[in-house]
């Protein structure tokens, strides 16, 4: 991964200087931005791998420029801010980003979790047009009035159609293929994120809280997406009709 690219956009130059160094002997390629107009300029003109992406910025929030971003590219984005609140988290994840690290942080984490995503988003099928070897279709799934369409990346629920994030979609549809059965938050961390995934369960809480806002009739007393205290969750495969 050497000579990646990673576009970090901070206003403190504290912050900045010692990123460009640490980073630089990573093995980065470090272009800096210090506010979030000139960030959404630089992304364009570099198209980096990476966006490392602070909350607080002049002229535009770092979760203006990753909405922004969201639009045109599924580039890597690890939002950091110093604030600690789980309100910027929940904003940063709904609008796309990969991952969130909190001030003051050890480069060495920062540069094991850029690699990670890194790692994801290579891995990640493109869909870059037909191959020889064509994917398996996969079915549809409904249970009650909720369907998910993998092929189709859509999620109906009660007869309207209903957008979800990527990370948002991929997590409902693991929960929906295992229907029924507990899945360990390991386990959905694991095949959502990644098994090298460095951040804390807190992320998986947030998708959760996220999915129910959307496809629960009663966000606050779940029917669908079940909580197993001290285990994980699990979809409920006995919805056969309406709330």
């Amino acid at each position: 991964m050497a000579d990646a690219s990673v576009l970090v956009v901070e206003d403190e130059a504290s912050f900045a200087e010692a990123l460009t160094l640490g980073l630089g002997r990573e093995g980065f390629a470090v272009t800096v931005s210090s506010d979030g107009a000139d960030a959404l300029r630089r992304f364009e003109e570099i198209q980096p791998d990476i966006v490392l992406l602070d909350v607080m910025l002049p002229t535009l929030s770092g979760i203006d420029v990753c909405r922004q971003i969201r639009t045109t590219s599924n580039v890597p984005i690890i939002m950091v801010s110093a604030k600690g609140e789980e309100l910027d988290m929940v904003v940063g994840l709904e609008v796309g980003a990969d991952d969130y690290i909190m001030k003051p942080y050890r480069l060495r984490e920062l540069v094991a979790r850029m690699r990670a995503v890194m790692r994801r988003y290579d891995a990640a099928p493109t869909s870059a047009g037909p191959s020889e070897d064509a994917p398996e279709i996969i079915e549809p799934i409904t249970i009650g009035d909720v369907t998910i369409d993998a092929d189709r990346h859509e999620v109906v629920v009660r007869d309207e159609e209903v957008s979800l994030p990527l990370k948002e979609f991929d997590l409902l549809s693991m929960l929906m293929r295992n229907a029924g059965r507990v899945m360990t938050r390991d386990m959905l961390i694991e095949q959502v994120w990644g098994a090298d995934y460095f951040g804390d369960t807190k992320t998986l809480d947030v998708h959760i809280k996220r999915l129910r806002d959307k496809v629960e009739s009663d966000p606050k007393n779940p029917t669908r997406i079940l909580t197993v205290r001290g285990v994980g969750y699990k979809y409920d495969d006995t919805i056969r009709s309406t709330d």
